[in-house]
């Protein structure tokens, strides 16, 4: 059983940068792979970044290729997520994700984090 716990989001302008971050509880956070999804309103939760067990491959949807970084910290068992260059677009609330899953799909994905709000304005 894995608990994760988002924090980081909040407002902020575009072009501003914001780190989001997911704690996990559990001795075997670095036997998972972590992502991060999102959901704005009315939509569906959608992919944002991946990264492997070891946080040697990482993968991250087109909308947010160049601007975001998805890292992780296995001794702190933290998975991040750096957003630069935010837009108004970007404005949803992030959910982080643990399993052992490759896939952009969030059914996937075994656990899931309460979600911290991201809101960037024009």
């Amino acid at each position: 059983q894995v608990q994760l716990v988002e924090s980081g989001g909040g407002l902020a302008q575009a072009g501003d940068s914001l780190r989001l971050s997911c704690a996990a509880s559990g001795r075997t956070f670095s036997t998972y792979a972590m992502a991060w999804f999102r959901q704005a309103p009315g939509n569906e939760r959608d992919f944002v970044a991946r990264i492997s067990a070891s946080g040697g491959i990482t993968r991250y949807a087109d909308s947010v290729k160049g601007r975001f970084t998805i890292s992780r910290d296995n001794a702190k068992n933290t998975v991040y997520l750096q957003m630069n260059s935010l837009k108004p677009e970007d404005t949803a609330v992030y959910y982080c994700a643990a399993g052992y899953s490759s896939s952009v799909i969030p059914t996937t994905y075994n656990y899931w984090g309460q979600g911290t709000q991201v809101t960037v304005s024009s």
